[in-house]
Parts: structure tokens; C-alpha cells; sequence
């Protein structure tokens, strides 16, 4: 793939990617409430749902994929229902300090719940569909991809989103090392928990 192809993509998906929406909010949310524990894991589904619609659009298959809309209105509501057992949680926890958790290894099973939870967060996601099925094939010339420009436009695309995603990471971790009081947690938990009810209402109407 040509280097001014890979750059223009690149500069697009940063664009598209840095812009908040459902998926940026449901990853500060979980940072504000639960800290990094898990964090990575959650980054690493949703790339790979953003890579499974970019498959879906190399491949053409936009088509099937409105063929079976029931599929990803399934996973639209999956996600939405994940979110709010998650505010849930949130909303009830008594909060915690910045020195806990957040340097404590997450469990196996944790860490695949994060990874689910990635994984359905970009899969029902409206503005990573509308990315890849709709601007994409207007960005990137889809008859000259070959296995080898599509392997270079997957690492393109993991680059990007691994900076996007850690930028508004460590942002958030930095603000909430800030606070340091158990009831200004309790207090940011539950304005937590509201972005995440927002989110999954977001996901469902749209």
C-alpha cells in the first residue's frame, strides 16, 4: 500500500478516533471506577472489533452484514445490557483509594471480561460501523488490497487506536490520581456509572 495511502488513513481514523463518542466514554468511565486494573485488556477488544469491521469492509461484506441486522441489533443490547451491569456496580461501590488496585495484576477471568467487554463495546458501536462501512472505502482503494497492503493497514489502524486510546488513558488516570478522598470517589463512581447508563442508552436508540 502506498505510503501517502497509509498516511491519509491514519490521519482519518486518528481524527474519527480521538472524537468522543460511546466507546471513549466507556473506557474513562471504567478508568474513573475501577481504575487500570484491566484497562489494557478492555483497549485490546475494542480493536479488535474495530478490526472486525475493518475486515468486514475489506472484504465487501457490508451487505451480509444488513443481510443479518437482527446479529448486531443482538450485540447492540448484549453491549447496552454489559454497560449497565457495570454502572450498577458501580453506582453501589464504596470507592477506594488511587493507591489500590491499580497496580494489582487482574485475574485471568477478569481479564477476559475486560477483553469481552472491549470486544462488545466496538461491535455495537454506531460511529466504528459508520467509520469502516461508510468512509473507509472512500479513504483506502479497496481493489489494490492485497494480503500484504491488508496487514499493513491492520497495523496502521492498532497503532492508531493503541495512541488514541492511551492518550485519553492516562489522562484520566492522572485526573483521578488527583483525588484523593473516599467520598470524592464514592462521588466520582457514581457520575461513572451516569455516563455509562448514557452510553448504553446511546447505543440502543441510535
Amino acid at each position: 500500500m502506498e505510503l501517502a495511502v497509509l498516511l491519509i488513513f491514519a490521519g482519518t481514523l486518528f481524527a474519527a478516533a480521538i472524537t468522543p463518542g460511546p466507546g471513549v466514554a466507556a473506557l474513562l468511565a471504567r478508568i474513573f471506577g475501577h481504575g487500570m486494573r484491566g484497562t489494557p485488556m478492555f483497549v485490546v477488544g475494542m480493536i479488535f472489533g474495530d478490526l472486525f469491521w475493518f475486515t468486514l469492509a475489506i472484504l465487501g461484506m457490508a451487505a451480509i452484514a444488513t443481510s443479518y441486522a437482527m446479529v448486531f441489533v443482538a450485540l447492540k443490547w448484549v453491549g447496552a445490557a454489559y454497560l449497565l451491569y457495570v454502572a450498577w456496580g458501580m453506582w453501589n461501590s464504596k470507592g477506594f483509594s488511587p493507591a489500590q488496585s491499580d497496580d494489582v495484576a487482574a485475574k485471568p477471568s477478569s481479564r477476559m471480561a475486560a477483553l469481552l467487554a472491549g470486544l462488545s463495546m466496538n461491535l455495537s458501536n454506531p460511529k466504528v460501523v459508520i467509520f469502516y462501512m461508510a468512509l473507509m472505502p472512500n479513504i483506502v482503494p479497496m481493489d489494490k488490497i492485497n494480503m500484504l497492503a491488508y496487514w499493513e493497514l491492520v497495523a496502521t489502524m492498532a497503532g492508531v487506536l493503541f495512541v488514541v486510546f492511551g492518550i485519553y488513558a492516562y489522562l484520566a488516570a492522572s485526573a483521578k490520581k488527583l483525588i484523593s478522598s473516599q467520598k470524592a470517589f464514592q462521588r466520582l463512581n457514581k457520575g461513572s456509572s451516569m455516563v455509562m447508563v448514557g452510553v448504553a442508552a446511546t447505543m440502543v436508540t441510535r
